[in-house]
């Protein structure tokens, strides 16, 4: 017979069903999933970095529809996917409000670890994201995929979630993130949710509590050139590059970082098929990134 809770089990106070526990303590935490696993309960995992807006919730409820799992959320602004002249001090952080939309959400357990506890006093072990790594994001923000990366292995290792689930306005980052969950042979499958988008198309992003109103306006721009570049497909990747680039250069305020278009691995675009066209721009110093599905040679662009 199963255990009707995991503290039935032995997991102890650290889970209650029905509830939102919230963790600090690494150690803790994984005796609390490893005791969740014994009772047959499957962990999904939802890492954020806090600031939690639709698209965490939507993560939250789709991680929610696995059945017989438990739903842990992993609030953590990491410092080692930060360059030294970026955000860390003042990325966007709602401590309360996150919690309550984790509780509103069915999330049954939150990870809110301090850089000393899930870091230790000296770290000196990072993961390699390869050659993949220094393009793209990798080659505007050096180092940037190797703390994220390494962050995500520690949180997998602590809990052995069967599934974690990412969101993929963060494209480059969910591709090389299945790349290292198959290639370390770490037994958890990362899957992604579509980019969720504000009513104006905007991809939403904590990030975007920087803008000011005019700001927030140019930064549909990034949006409007996927959809240019996407419903050019048919017509070929010259095409697709054509038509995103026209829209984006109608856009004083915003100032291009890159505009590309790969495959899905993110390796050159094909002739036909499926690819990426990926963006990334700033305006108003604040740095934003998007991407939308391509159909090259198709008769119509992806829905």
């Amino acid at each position: 017979m199963t255990p009707k809770s995991a503290y039935d089990a032995g997991a102890g106070p650290g889970f209650t069903p029905g509830e939102v526990t919230v963790h600090e303590q690494p150690a803790e935490l994984a005796k609390v999933t490893r005791a969740l696993r014994g009772t047959g309960r499957k962990i999904t995992l939802v890492p954020t970095m806090g600031s939690l807006h639709e698209g965490h919730r939507e993560l939250i409820r789709r991680a929610r529809r696995v059945s017989g799992g438990v739903t842990v959320v992993s609030n953590f602004v990491n410092p080692l996917q930060f360059g030294p002249d970026e955000d860390f001090e003042r990325y966007p952080r709602s401590w309360e409000s996150d919690v309550e939309a984790c509780r509103q959400e069915g999330a049954e357990l939150v990870f809110a670890p301090s850089t000393e506890a899930l870091y230790g006093p000296d770290p000196q072990i990072t993961v390699n994201p390869g050659p993949l790594g220094d393009q793209l994001e990798g080659a505007s923000r050096p180092g940037h995929f190797a703390g994220v990366l390494t962050v995500v292995a520690k949180l997998f290792g602590i809990m052995r979630p069967d599934l974690a689930l990412f969101g993929e306005k963060d494209y480059q980052q969910l591709v090389l993130l299945r790349r290292m969950a198959h290639e370390l042979h770490l037994g958890t499958a990362v899957q992604g949710i579509p980019v969720v988008r504000e009513s104006d198309g905007l991809a939403l992003s904590s990030r975007n509590a920087y803008l000011a109103s005019e700001q927030r306006g140019a930064a549909l721009a990034l949006s409007a050139a996927l959809a240019a570049g996407a419903h050019a497909g048919a017509s070929g990747a010259d095409a697709v590059l054509e038509a995103a680039r026209g829209v984006l250069e109608t856009e004083p305020l915003l100032e291009l970082d890159y505009l590309e278009l790969r495959d899905t691995e993110l390796g050159p675009a094909p002739a036909e098929g499926e690819a990426r066209l990926l963006v990334a721009a700033t305006v108003g110093g604040t740095r934003l990134i998007d991407n939308a599905l391509v159909l090259l040679g198709s008769s119509g662009a992806p829905e």
